[in-house]
């Protein structure tokens, strides 16, 4: 999340699912600049995958500029790219290998973009990436997706999952948050305030520790 909520802005915001949302894209953003380099590495000690790598990189430049919606490919100059169908192309042609992996990757954070989280879901559910990081953020993502579709135990779950997958300073408190406003959701008032309370024990130098109120939210559950 990149915004700084008030309580009931926050609460506003969760109704209308519309923090998830958010955070979806504002992760998806972030996770392109890992997947980058991710890809850059793994290719310079893969050269057997380059054509898949080629075939995802397109895409990613249109991503990225997609202020406008439209973004040139770089191989044909002048020509307009879709990101999306680049990605469904790559997907398909290359899954399995890494260029088709972090096609997917990328192909969901599109999806969810437009709302399409069952779509979105599929996909998550079946990438596989060796990079510790990235499968902290794709277990994360599934959990942003199942929040969307109001499928609140499933998104607590994964939640829960992707902030013990690799204790950090980043994705640990971000996703431990999150876990504990969907406990709320839930009616699960002990869990969310354990959680909250994780988070300020924890990862007190965090974004979340430092700019969300968290007295705040542990003390709407210990009631």
């Amino acid at each position: 999340m990149t915004e700084n909520f008030s309580l009931e802005d926050l609460k506003q915001k969760y109704k209308n699912s519309k923090s998830f949302r958010l955070s979806s894209i504002a992760i998806g953003t972030l996770a392109l600049i890992v997947i980058g380099y991710l890809g850059y590495r793994q290719f310079m000690w893969k050269p057997s995958n380059e054509k898949s790598k080629e075939s995802y990189f397109i895409a990613l430049n249109a991503i990225t500029n997609e202020d406008s919606n439209i973004a040139m490919d770089t191989s044909k100059a002048g020509a307009k790219t879709d990101p999306i169908k680049k990605l469904q192309k790559s997907v398909k042609k290359y899954d399995g290998k890494i260029g088709g992996e972090v096609s997917k990757y990328l192909l969901a954070s599109q999806y969810m973009r437009k709302g399409k989280y069952k779509e979105a879901l599929t996909l998550l559910e079946n990438v596989s990436v060796e990079d510790t990081y990235v499968s902290v953020e794709v277990i994360g993502l599934q959990g942003d997706c199942q929040s969307e579709l109001n499928k609140f135990e499933e998104a607590y779950e994964l939640y829960k999952t992707a902030a013990n997958m690799n204790a950090n300073n980043f994705t640990s408190p971000m996703y431990l948050f999150k876990a504990g406003l969907v406990a709320e959701q839930l009616k699960k008032y002990d869990l969310a305030k354990a959680h909250f309370e994780t988070i300020a024990v924890q990862y007190p130098k965090s974004f979340y520790a430092k700019e969300k109120n968290l007295e705040a939210y542990i003390a709407r559950n210990s009631k």
